[in-house]
């Protein structure tokens, strides 16, 4: 049991994944048994959630020094959302031009199937994004409205200055109890990912999957080279680094991505990563990691991409150079809009369709493979806000190399 507690958090969580795999093939019983452990993992990793990103946001722009540091953190990440979901979308829709998915497979569609019309207005959405009532936002867990308030008080701070300076202390020691909470959780998050992936293989089933294999395959594949190929070159171009030793250190919060299929769950880990493995200061990652994980969608928008070809195919739409570029907007726009509507995945996939001026029939289809690419997508939208930390922290000269270095030589130690 030492051996085991001197292990990294990475590899502890690796353990867990293959005992939850083991336990869920052999005993389904038991990995029902053992759910509520799961269930207690979730529910302390969405406890975190609100005052975690409210406390790290109004911190790190506290942090940032003055107003201009805003700017040239924020702006500059804002700019790399839209840049590489862009990028992201243009992917899926070059796979999908390749294997051409859904050509010749309207038999399988159920046309009948009744989908409520969602309505969607991106100004109307944007819009919402800033909060009538703060309280109301944090109780319904609205993380664009809380990051709005809390960017809003950051600034106020950062102009106020000296007069507000208890205050300022006040929200830095809120953070450091937050990812001191944090802690604690993550120090259990083998035991509840372990009954997580015990529960998935009993419940997750094959039949209704097959009919779109295809599209599954050419999604996950298509992550893969944007996670393994693009965010390297954008490391190894933009920030200078050993791409494969970046990798290498951000494992424990692919890790949980890719088991809790939550972006929000993943957030503790990622921040607690690029504190102690990335040697990212906090006026830093305590903006850019909860902005990324309410608005860097990139696994989304690359689906999307991919879901236009398909969508285009299945029902005898003609693809032409200007729905191409339709689609790569599409991406760039659903996806940063994603995380204000409620089941994101589902209903802005039917957005999407009706922006298309497509029949809703393929959304079922979409729903019942959404849990065999969403845990892909979750990685990709982690890992995508943790390159673009790295990338602003090296740029603007603020990674502490020393620490970087120094968990780098005890890793190979």
């Amino acid at each position: 049991m030492e051996k085991l507690k001197k292990l990294s958090l990475g590899k502890q969580i690796l353990i867990g994944i293959i005992v939850g795999l083991a336990v869920g093939l052999i005993s389904p019983k038991t990995a029902e048994t053992l759910s509520p452990l799961g269930d207690v993992f979730l529910r302390l990793l969405k406890m975190l959630i609100v005052p975690l990103v409210f406390f790290s946001i109004t911190n790190g722009v506290c942090k940032m020094g003055d107003v201009k540091q805003l700017r040239t953190v924020g702006l500059r990440f804002v700019l790399y959302i839209v840049i590489t979901s862009g990028i992201a979308a243009a992917i899926g829709i070059i796979a999908g031009l390749i294997f051409q998915p859904g050509t010749g497979t309207t038999e399988f569609l159920n046309t009948e199937a009744v989908v409520e019309s969602v309505s969607y207005n991106f100004i109307d959405n944007v819009v919402s994004w800033v909060p009538d009532n703060i309280i109301q936002a944090m109780s319904t867990a609205n993380m664009l409205q809380i990051i709005f308030f809390a960017i809003f008080i950051g600034v106020a701070l950062l102009s106020l200055g000296e007069k507000v300076k208890v205050l300022i202390s006040f929200f830095a020691q809120g953070s450091d109890v937050m990812l001191k909470i944090t802690e604690f959780v993550m120090a259990f998050s083998p035991i509840g990912i372990a009954s997580l992936m015990a529960t998935m293989v009993t419940t997750v089933s094959g039949s209704t999957m097959k009919e779109v294999i295809g599209l599954i395959i050419i999604d996950n594949i298509s992550v893969l080279l944007v996670l393994f190929v693009t965010y390297p070159i954008l490391i190894k171009v933009f920030a200078k680094l050993n791409p494969l030793i970046f990798m290498k250190k951000i494992t424990a919060p692919m890790l949980v991505a890719i088991t809790t299929t939550s972006s929000a769950a993943t957030l503790p880990v990622s921040i607690r990563t690029a504190d102690e493995k990335l040697g990212i200061p906090e006026n830093i990652y305590g903006f850019t990691l909860p902005l990324g994980n309410t608005c860097g969608m990139n696994g989304f928008a690359l689906f999307i991409g991919l879901c236009c070809i398909f969508a285009s195919n299945l029902y005898g739409f003609d693809i032409t150079f200007g729905r191409i570029f339709q689609f790569v907007f599409l991406g760039m726009i659903l996806s940063v809009g994603a995380a204000g509507v409620k089941g994101a995945g589902i209903v802005m996939s039917t957005v999407l369709m009706e922006a298309l001026g497509m029949p809703l029939s393929l959304i079922p289809i979409l729903a019942a493979i959404w849990p065999a690419i969403d845990p892909a997508h979750t990685v990709l939208n982690n890992v995508g806000d943790l390159v673009g930390t790295t990338i602003i922290s090296r740029q603007l000269g603020k990674m502490d190399m020393e620490v970087y270095n120094k968990e780098l030589s005890r890793s190979n130690s």
